[in-house]
């Protein structure tokens, strides 16, 4: 086994036995006719990958069969295209349009690079860890495995309430999508909010393959949209449209490729900056759904660090290049989106994209871009439930949450974590007395602290695994995925989304604005709050190198390994394929 090989401490040796530490008891039936399985290798081969997976974690094959467990109906091509636009929702198309307006075309083209380069390299320090153990929810239980039990309950209960909220935020920005069509404005946003709640539960609640599928679908429509709009900003900027008009880099010199913003001169050029970083925040929130699916992917060992490295054109081609698009097509005092803005206008009458193809003159695209955006926020909401669930279900496993909640159906679904997340999608229905227009830069503001904790918390924790490995005896050159420039490429984001948090809200200060303030600084106390009261209530203690867990679960994976068959292409087509998905 891999385990004698490394020469890694048993799990006795974490001084917290399997079923304390997940906070499952087997049920006296299961304890006394429970065959004596104490080989997970041995229990995938004769129960099957699932019940192994279970068994492993757990520490007994009973607790594995009372509770059940998730199953890998992930495909490759699920798990490839959730990584290149899964989460892609509204940021991109309705809110980028606010960062445009407030910073100018370079500073929104700078602020979604820098951005992009922090959280790919999160994304492969996450990877990693994905990939050594992919675990379903997998953040909150790598942190409370190789940091502390307090930062893995804080974790993940914010990110719980952060997949919640956008839940909702992405739930209300569907319903004003809706609104753009003249015959949608006379029925009741409710109605809108109802339809898609409902849509997005059945998604998840039958099966995760169902989910995979919906998920293929709606990133699909959106990786053509995106690629289409990019392929249209080139024609149109070269003078290929209906105008002839040839734009090339016109609006970086008339109004400017930076506007100042709460300042004058360089200050408010930098400050412009700033801002739209924690736009791009918002808008790549999600992206660590890849290590939160990988609980449930088929020969996870495979796909997982083939769909991280594939978050790097993700973020070259759909955030770089489209806010470089964005810049070249319409300058950044253009009245109809300012006016658009300011009046919480409904659907892409706010989108920089539709506002860039009327001043093109294309009657017909308006109407596509907008049920796009439409789709890709009823995508983006299906993937926050998944991903909300899943984290709900980790922090059970973590014995941070009610057991109940870890009981699967027989498909392996989560339904009481589901259901619990899914609840929280009610409060959308705010929008119909507040403006959902309102609710939704409200929800924005109060997600985005979230987004940068959750993917801080992951750069602490891969520190500590890379020590954690070190420590243990387990060569980095033996891993399936290793990361590149460890661990300084963790200490580069955890230090640049520091300083976003800390900095996030500078422009309440000018002049000071109550309710501004709690807005842009709310979750930082929340996220204290959580990690204080698990540190106090379990008197935690941060973990050694040598005391972290890297094994718990992990027998039962190296053993399903050889049970995933080989894909072979069998010709030139399916050799593409492959390699696209």
């Amino acid at each position: 086994m891999e385990k004698e090989a490394y020469n890694v401490a048993p799990k006795e040796a974490y001084n917290v036995a399997p079923k304390e530490a997940y906070n499952v008891s087997p049920s006296e039936k299961h304890s006394n006719e429970s065959p004596p399985y104490d080989d997970a290798a041995k229990i995938v081969e004769d129960k099957g990958i699932r019940l192994g997976e279970a068994a492993d974690m757990y520490g007994d094959l009973g607790s594995a069969e009372e509770y059940g467990y998730v199953t890998r109906g992930l495909k490759s091509r699920h798990i490839q295209f959730i990584a290149l636009g899964g989460t892609i929702g509204t940021g991109l198309f309705l809110g980028i349009g606010r960062a445009f307006t407030q910073a100018g075309p370079l500073s929104i083209l700078l602020g979604y690079t820098f951005s992009g380069v922090a959280v790919y390299a999160m994304m492969m320090s996450l990877g990693e860890m994905a990939t050594w153990l992919p675990l379903p929810g997998a953040i909150p239980q790598f942190c409370a495995r190789y940091v502390d039990g307090a930062m893995g309950f804080a974790v993940g209960w914010n990110n719980w309430y952060n997949s919640a909220i956008t839940l909702c935020a992405e739930i209300s920005a569907a319903s004003v999508v809706i609104q753009f069509w003249n015959g949608a404005q006379d029925i009741n946003v409710a109605a809108w909010i109802s339809l898609i709640i409902v849509l997005i539960i059945c998604l998840n609640i039958f099966a995760v393959s169902i989910y995979g599928e919906a998920e293929f679908c709606f990133a699909s429509i959106k990786i053509v949209t995106i690629v289409g709009l990019i392929i249209f900003a080139f024609i149109i900027d070269l003078g290929g449209g209906p105008t002839k008009d040839r734009l090339g880099f016109r609006y970086w010199n008339h109004p400017g490729a930076m506007k100042a913003y709460k300042g004058t001169g360089s200050t408010g050029r930098f400050l412009g900056l700033f801002s739209t970083l924690v736009n791009a925040a918002f808008s790549y929130g999600g992206v660590e759904m890849v290590a939160v699916a990988a609980g449930e992917a088929e020969n996870p060992r495979h796909n997982i660090p083939k769909a991280v490295r594939r978050v790097f054109w993700r973020i070259l081609f759909f955030y770089v290049l489209g806010s470089l698009a964005i810049g070249v097509l319409i300058p950044y005092n253009e009245p109809r989106l300012l006016g658009a803005i300011k009046d919480g206008a409904p659907g892409g009458a706010a989108s920089p994209w539709v506002i860039a193809i009327y001043r093109a003159g294309v009657p017909v695209l308006p109407s596509i871009i907008n049920a796009v955006i439409l789709t890709s926020a009823t995508s983006s909401a299906n993937a926050f439930l998944f991903t909300g669930s899943r984290y709900l279900y980790a922090l059970a496993q973590n014995g941070q949450a009610p057991r109940f909640l870890l009981k699967c159906s027989k498909r392996g679904v989560p339904y009481y974590c589901i259901c619990v997340t899914a609840s929280i999608s009610l409060l959308t229905y705010m929008s119909c007395s507040s403006g959902a227009n309102i609710v939704f830069e409200w929800f924005q503001n109060l997600v985005t602290i979230a987004n940068l904790f959750t993917w801080m918390s992951v750069s602490i924790a891969y520190i500590k695994f890379h020590a954690a490995l070190k420590a243990q005896g387990v060569d980095r050159n033996t891993l399936i995925f290793r990361s590149p420039f460890q661990p300084y490429t963790a200490w580069f984001s955890l230090i640049f989304f520091a300083i976003v948090t800390l900095f996030n809200g500078f422009y309440v200060f000018g002049p000071f604005d109550v309710n501004s303030f709690v807005t842009a600084y709310v979750g930082i106390p929340i996220y204290f709050a959580l990690y204080a009261f698990w540190k106090i209530f379990k008197r935690t203690k941060w973990l050694s190198p040598e005391e972290a867990d890297i094994t718990t679960g992990k027998a039962a994976l190296d053993a399903a390994d050889a049970h995933w068959p080989a894909r072979i292409p069998r010709n030139t087509i399916e050799k593409i394929w492959f390699w696209i998905a």
